[in-house]
């Protein structure tokens, strides 16, 4: 029991100590990856793929609000997708250096019947800007901040006036 902790060099295997040589020279070990955060809202269902696979999509809200056309998706397996703590949200981890494929349904005019022909739009995003994109709605204005703009118009406005202006309506009823 008094030689358990007493190794020989020799006994360490090669991989653990070229890792502790690269943890002490501050290298990072494994693959980085990117944590992605969604709202429940943006999973669809899961479903098998021809090949026999379980996949499930994940949409992408447009970030200008003015934006009508349909949201771009990809698919992942639905183990790569994990509940937070208190399970309102969701989460994913994808590989930083990776890329994926997003799509979006367009509509190509109409066939002769009036119904719509629709067409299947895709590019290709690293991994970061997939993040950024998914994320984008915090780079909106909240209706937290649009009150609080009400409330410094408000404190603006002089106070006879505003006592004036009820009066007036209580007044007219």
């Amino acid at each position: 029991m008094a030689n358990e902790n007493s190794y020989l060099p020799n006994d360490v295997p090669d991989f653990v100590r070229e890792a502790e040589a690269a943890i002490a020279a501050g290298e990072k070990l494994g693959i980085e990856e990117v944590t992605i955060k969604f709202g429940r809202g943006l999973m669809g269902e899961p479903f098998t793929s021809k090949s026999g696979k379980e996949l499930v999509e994940i949409q992408i809200p447009n970030a200008d609000p003015s934006d009508r056309r349909p949201w771009e998706y990809f698919v992942v397996s639905p183990k790569m997708v994990h509940e937070n703590q208190f399970s309102n949200g969701l989460w994913m981890k994808l590989p930083e250096n990776g890329s994926t494929r997003l799509s979006r349904s367009v509509r190509d005019g109409a066939d002769a019947d009036g119904k719509p022909i629709w067409r299947k739009e895709s590019r290709t995003v690293s991994n970061t800007e997939l993040k950024s994109l998914m994320e984008s709605y915090k780079t909106r204005d909240s209706v937290l901040g649009k009150l609080s703009d009400k409330k410094e118009e408000v404190a603006a406005v002089p106070k006879k006036a505003a006592n004036s202006q009820s009066k007036k309506h209580e007044e007219s009823l």
